[in-house]
């Protein structure tokens, strides 16, 4: 959770100022998005994570650089649209000043589809970390995790699969909670799916 929160905060200011400004602070933002999403999630998150070693910091970091492709894009596309609407150009042109514009006008109407991509990111980040930890390159122990309890029940799989199947459930119903969370919100949030 704190690695797609660290994900929000760095994307949503560059995606708001890519989408509002486009020029040359669009190219350059996209382009650095487009390299990062050229490679898979789970790839960067294992990558920076053994760079940078197993520790929990450094985890939530490399999760966080993980998601920011998909929030910078849904943030810009976001701020470009809203900049088209009537109020944010009646707001340029009375003389509003570009600060007030972006976190008065901009900032508060795209809330709901960033914070539907934030619940929708978290599972993708507790896979991420339950991986790291199965490989580990997550939390040591004595930490728990339930990538670092799947990997140690892997020696007593054929005796008490159970030590493998509660770590299991745990991560799929979690995962599954936020993703029907994340659909709850989309739902409640559009108005044409009402």
């Amino acid at each position: 959770m704190l690695a797609t929160l660290l994900a929000m905060a760095i994307a949503i200011p560059i995606g708001i100022a890519s989408g509002f400004y486009r020029g040359a602070v669009d190219m350059i933002a996209m382009r650095i998005t487009d390299v990062v999403l050229a490679f898979p999630f789970l790839l960067i998150a294992v990558g920076l994570a053994a760079i940078y070693g197993p520790s929990l910091q450094d985890i939530i970091v490399a999760l966080g650089i993980a998601q920011l492709p998909g929030a910078v894009r849904i943030a810009r596309a976001e701020a470009m649209a809203l900049r088209e609407q009537d109020f944010v150009q009646a707001a340029i042109v009375t003389g509003v000043k570009e600060r007030s514009i972006l976190f008065r006008h901009l900032f508060p109407n795209m809330l709901s589809p960033l914070l539907v991509q934030a619940t929708v990111s978290i599972p993708g980040a507790i896979l991420g970390s339950a991986l790291l930890s199965f490989l580990g390159l997550g939390v040591q122990p004595p930490t728990p995790s339930w990538g670092d309890m799947l990997a140690t029940a892997q020696t007593y799989i054929y005796n008490d699969p159970w030590i493998a199947i509660v770590p299991g459930v745990a991560i799929c119903l979690t995962t599954l909670c936020f993703n029907l969370l994340g659909d709850g919100l989309r739902d409640l949030f559009d108005p044409s799916l009402r």
